[in-house]
């Protein structure tokens, strides 16, 4: 997957791991890792195996998650936990994964970055690292 892919890359992605995943192909190491929540999300296979939830504009007028993004928010919050990146979030999320699970810790971590990235976007600023880890940790009572 590139660096800044399209949404139709992205939901690419997701479709064809899955679809590979069903036909017992082999996986590389980001599809594996992507593979995982998509086993924690069950209500979303059903997306996954269709090309017109592909094509769907999941707005929130629709009332319904996108599951494309959700995956990919999943997937991002991995890859920041595998690196400690912003420093600090690897301890704040075990510190949240010990009061509740992983996937509900994950969760958690996803509602702040949700928010952070909606303040960048709202005010044309880049991602604010440092509001997101102190959310995190205000979250993980750290």
């Amino acid at each position: 997957m590139m660096f800044n892919p399209t949404r139709d890359q992205v939901r690419r992605f997701f479709t064809d791991t899955w679809r590979k995943h069903r036909a017992g192909e082999v996986l590389t190491p980001l599809e594996a890792m992507a593979l995982d929540w998509m086993l924690e999300h069950p209500e979303y296979h059903a997306d996954l195996e269709s090309p017109e939830a592909a094509q769907t504009d999941y707005s929130v007028e629709a009332g319904r998650t996108n599951p494309f993004l959700h995956l990919s928010m999943h997937l991002a919050i991995a890859e920041q936990l595998s690196i400690d990146h912003p420093p600090g979030i690897r301890a704040a999320y075990q510190k949240l994964a010990q009061r509740t699970n992983a996937h509900e810790a994950a969760h958690e971590v996803m509602e702040c970055l949700g928010r952070v990235v909606w303040e960048s976007q709202r005010l044309g600023t880049p991602l604010d690292t440092e509001a997101y880890i102190e959310l995190i940790r205000q979250r993980a009572g750290a």
